[in-house]
């Protein structure tokens, strides 16, 4: 674990602003092997983000293989979506083999507020130290013990509500947290970033919440990456994307399909001209 003097990620505690060009160079570069254990409703969508932006994706979620499996891929995405004891193991042998293997893993806590099974279940793998934490508002405040108005997987709480609390709980975890919305937030516990991509068609499309932890996951994959500044380049890049596509879609179903194209056609320099990131 990092020094009382060191952030989360050994870097700097300066904040600086990142370059997500170059982050989305290096992903492509490696084309990491994301394990994704994700919801019914996302497997899909979160599959063809990864393949658009450059990654691979490797949806496998049980305990009986995951041990096995983690290992070979170079990054880990847990979104607890649709939990049950059977995936709840393969997420906690998944997150273990992880730890166990060096492998950085993002957890994705969907309505950890709303249950006590899913309170209990992000719990356990909050004890196996992610290297990210993502999720909206309300789920941070819950996942930081405050008190939060989430209804189910939706937000009733806005960003910067959770803000304090984003920084608690990285301090706490030695985990990146990045609370997203209209603005998202980005913290180690010391240094901060506040992400303004993104369109309001995005929200209208199921899974892409659960697409991005799996990006994020693919960022951090790159060996070597500060995983604050690698966060904030994901989501920049999946912000930016979505402003691309909103350009000519109808709908939220021609959106869709812009979107991936818009992730396959980012290129590095079109990200860092078009990437909207303040230290905060």
């Amino acid at each position: 674990m990092p020094s009382a003097t060191e952030t989360p990620t050994g870097a700097p505690s300066q904040t600086a602003s990142p370059t997500p060009g170059a982050h989305l160079a290096a992903m492509r570069d490696r084309a990491p092997l994301v394990q994704c254990i994700t919801n019914f409703v996302a497997m899909n969508t979160a599959a063809n983000v990864l393949l658009a932006a450059g990654a691979s994706p490797a949806m496998l979620h049980a305990a009986e293989e995951t041990r096995e499996f983690t290992p070979l891929a170079q990054a880990l995405s847990i979104n607890i979506g649709t939990p049950s004891p059977h995936w709840a193991a393969g997420m906690k042998a998944a997150a273990g083999a992880a730890r166990a293997a060096g492998l950085p893993w993002v957890l994705d806590p969907v309505a950890v507020g709303a249950t006590s099974y899913r309170q209990a279940l992000c719990g356990d793998l909050l004890a196996l130290e992610p290297a990210v934490i993502r999720g909206n508002a309300s789920e941070i405040l819950a996942l930081a013990g405050a008190a939060t108005r989430g209804k189910g997987a939706d937000s009733a709480d806005p960003v910067e509500a959770a803000e304090a609390a984003a920084r608690a709980l990285a301090q706490r975890s030695w985990a990146v947290v990045a609370v997203t919305g209209p603005v998202d937030y980005v913290t180690d516990g010391t240094r901060a970033w506040r992400v303004s991509n993104g369109d309001p068609m995005m929200p209208k499309v199921t899974a892409l919440g659960c697409s991005l932890t799996a990006l994020v996951a693919a960022f951090v994959a790159v060996e070597g990456a500060d995983r604050a500044e690698a966060t904030v380049a994901a989501l920049a890049c999946f912000g930016l994307a979505g402003e691309i596509a909103a350009r000519g879609a109808s709908g939220p179903g021609s959106f869709a399909v812009a979107l991936l194209d818009a992730l396959h056609a980012m290129t590095p320099e079109a990200l860092d001209l078009g990437a909207r990131v303040e230290p905060s």
